[in-house]
């Protein structure tokens, strides 16, 4: 895995992450019985070469899922939060409609090993307590991969935590406009300013922005790529409009719901 200088530590290179589109979840199709962060979709997504996106729940024992609700009840036929569950009881939960079961971050690690790159979002619920034996196990599976891989969070102290516990790792800061009271209503004014404008970056120091694509084009990431270099990578790409929008405004898009190389060989 090529890396490169950041300050007194050698990061992990970032150049795939706007070489080839990721896939939101994967590529998945529920209708086709491939559900989103499963083995099927990512299998899936490998096969038409594209990066990928998942997301990192947090079990009982401080194991990384590869999941992204805080319950069970939309994508299996459980109830209850994953994080009530240990890694052992969590991986014989079958997801809806398929033969896939929820899964480590290490097993995802294994079947993706270095063949196209991985772009880890990490879930939180943004509670008051360091989430530091979740964020240690998620480090110490990432040292052990080769392939390329880069993780975010919508979270300011997840990221600092990852650059404590694995300062080599790309991070990125995750963001929208921080408008939708129904997601950021337990944050107060201040809080969704700084999130909006990412004011936590002095602390963070991101290798990348990954920002909501109807919020583009926005001060935040427009600052970060002016001033610092750092790629904008949109978010979810789903539609035409979408994707007009991030080829104006961003250097990468994470798309679901259709196949980008498709849309491009059509302009």
């Amino acid at each position: 895995m090529k890396r490169v200088q950041a300050g007194r530590w050698t990061m992990r290179d970032i150049s795939w992450l706007t070489t080839r589109p990721i896939a939101h979840r994967g590529y998945h199709d529920a209708a086709k019985g491939c559900i989103e962060n499963s083995p099927s979709a990512i299998t899936a997504a490998m096969e038409k070469s594209f990066s990928i996106e998942v997301d990192l729940q947090q079990s009982a024992d401080d194991v990384p899922i590869v999941f992204h609700d805080d319950t069970l009840d939309r994508l299996t036929f459980e109830t209850g939060p994953v994080r009530a569950r240990t890694a052992d009881e969590l991986s014989r939960v079958m997801m809806r409609g398929t033969d896939d079961r929820l899964w480590r971050l290490d097993d995802l690690l294994d079947l993706v090993g270095d063949r196209v790159g991985l772009c880890i979002e990490i879930k939180s619920r943004f509670g008051r307590a360091p989430e530091r034996a979740f964020i240690k196990s998620i480090a110490d599976s990432l040292a052990r991969h080769d392939g390329p891989v880069a993780v975010k969070s919508f979270d300011p102290e997840m990221m600092a935590l990852m650059r404590e516990a694995a300062p080599d790792i790309p991070r990125g800061a995750l963001g929208d406009g921080a408008r939708d009271m129904k997601e950021w209503g337990r944050a107060s004014r201040v809080e969704r300013f700084a999130l909006r404008h990412m004011l936590h970056s002095l602390r963070t120091r991101p290798s990348f922005v990954s920002y909501w694509v109807k919020d583009l084009p926005a001060l935040a990431p427009s600052v970060h790529r002016r001033l610092f270099g750092l790629p904008i990578i949109a978010w979810t790409v789903r539609t035409p409009e979408d994707l007009a929008r991030a080829r104006a405004f961003a250097d990468q898009i994470v798309f679901e719901g259709f196949d980008p190389d498709a849309a491009t060989a059509s302009r």
